[in-house]
C-alpha cells in the first residue's frame, strides 16, 4: 500500500538509549504501510529550521499505527527531537524511500550489516525476511551496542566494535572473516566507508548486496535534487549517470550505484 503525507503525529514513547542515541515511538497511520528500509521526514517546531530531518525507520507495528525510529543528536534539529515527550505532537513526512526488496531474501542464505545509525533500519529487515537461513552482523564504535539483544530472535548476530570492547576488532567485515559463511544475498545500512566495503566484497565473491546509503536531505521526495548519487548506468529521461536517494532510493543494487 502506497502512503506519502506531511502529518501531524502524537510522539507515543521516547526513551535515550545510548550515549547520544534515542528512541522515539510515533502514533501514525503512516505505520500501516512502512516497508523495511523506508524512512520518514521529521519537522522540527523551530521556524528558523525549516527542513525535515531524515530519519530511518526503525520498525513499523501496523496493528497499532506506531513507527520506531532510533536515531543520533547529529545538530539543532535532532537535539530538538530528543526533548519530546509523550503525547507531544509531530510534524512528519511518511513514509519516503523505496525499501529493501524483502522478497529475494527467501530460502537463501542472507547476511544483514548494519553500521552505527544504520543499525535500526536492519531491525526491520530482519524481522520481515521469513524462511532464510539470517546471519546479523552489527558495527559499533565502543561498548554500547544498542538494540544488539533486539536482534537475537532472528539471527545468528555477529558483533564487531572499532576499539575491540566486545565482539570482533574492526568492522563487519572483520567479523564476517572470521566465519565460513558463503551467502546468497547481502542487505546492509550504514556509514559510507563501509558500504564501498561491502560493494567490493559482494563484487569480488559475486553476491548480490543490495545497500542503504545514508544521506543529508532537503526535499525528501526527489524535487531538490540535494541527495544525487552516481550511477554505473545512464538514467533513461535525463541520460546521465545520476540518481536521486531519496526516491529512487534509498536502498540500491550495490551493482547500480558508483560510490
Amino acid at each position: 500500500m502506497f502512503y506519502r503525507k506531511k502529518e501531524t503525529a502524537v510522539v507515543y514513547s521516547q526513551t535515550k538509549l545510548a550515549t547520544g542515541i534515542y528512541d522515539c515511538r510515533i502514533k501514525t497511520p503512516a505505520a500501516k504501510a512502512a516497508r523495511p528500509g523506508q524512512f520518514i521526514g521529521v519537522y522540527p517546531k523551530d521556524a528558523s529550521h525549516l527542513l525535515a530531518r531524515p530519519i530511518s525507520i526503525c520498525e513499523a507495528d501496523s496493528e497499532n499505527s506506531v513507527l520506531r525510529i532510533v536515531y543520533r543528536v547529529a545538530g539543532e534539529g535532532t537535539k530538538e527531537f530528543s526533548g519530546y515527550q509523550e503525547k507531544d505532537n509531530v510534524a512528519i513526512l511518511a513514509n519516503l524511500g523505496n525499501g529493501f526488496p524483502i522478497e529475494e531474501a527467501t530460502g537463501k542464505t542472507v547476511l544483514i550489516m548494519g553500521g552505527g545509525i544504520g543499525i535500526p533500519p536492519m531491525l526491520g529487515v530482519a524481522k520481515a525476511i521469513k524462511d532464510a537461513d539470517k546471519h546479523i552482523f552489527l558495527g559499533y564504535r565502543d561498548i554500547e551496542t544498542f538494540l544488539s539483544d533486539e536482534f537475537l530472535p532472528y539471527g545468528s548476530v555477529y558483533i564487531a566494535t572499532e576499539d575491540g570492547s566486545v565482539g570482533c576488532k574492526g568492522n563487519v567485515l572483520n567479523a564476517l572473516a572470521t566465519t565460513t559463511l558463503k551467502p546468497d544475498i547481502i542487505m546492509a545500512c550504514g556509514p559510507m566507508p563501509m558500504l564501498r566495503a561491502i560493494k567490493k566484497y559482494a563484487e569480488e565473491n559475486d553476491i548480490v548486496a543490495y545497500i542503504s546509503l545514508e544521506e543529508r536531505m532537503a526535499c525528501g521526495v526527489g524535487a531538490c535534487l540535494g541527495c544525487v548519487c552516481k550511477t554505473t548506468h545512464k538514467d533513461h529521461h535525463s541520460h546521465v549517470n545520476n540518481t536521486r536517494i531519496c526516491t529512487e532510493g534509498p536502498v540500491f543494487d550495490a551493482r547500480e550505484v558508483d560510490i
